[in-house]
């Protein structure tokens, strides 16, 4: 089974940024701060079991969290 993704990244077309399901070729909702679509995109993704993957503006990943089954738990419970 494939992981459900959703990303958040800057379109620097538009000057925001986006919240995004894996693979999709439009946003689902476009925000005028990261804090913003973090935020909506947090619920988004316990609502819908999802990975929240957040990119920095020049696209490197930043701490991803799982909020489904996460195929690759950690192994320590702290």
């Amino acid at each position: 089974m494939k992981r459900k993704e959703r990303h958040v990244v800057y379109n620097q077309e538009k000057e925001k940024w986006e919240s995004k399901k894996n693979n999709a070729q439009r946003s689902s909702k476009d925000f005028e701060t990261k804090q913003e679509a973090m935020d909506w995109s947090k619920e988004k993704a316990k609502k819908e079991k999802e990975e929240l993957i957040p990119h920095k503006k020049d696209g490197e990943i930043q701490n991803p969290n799982s909020y489904g089954n996460d195929p690759n738990p950690p192994k320590d419970k702290n």
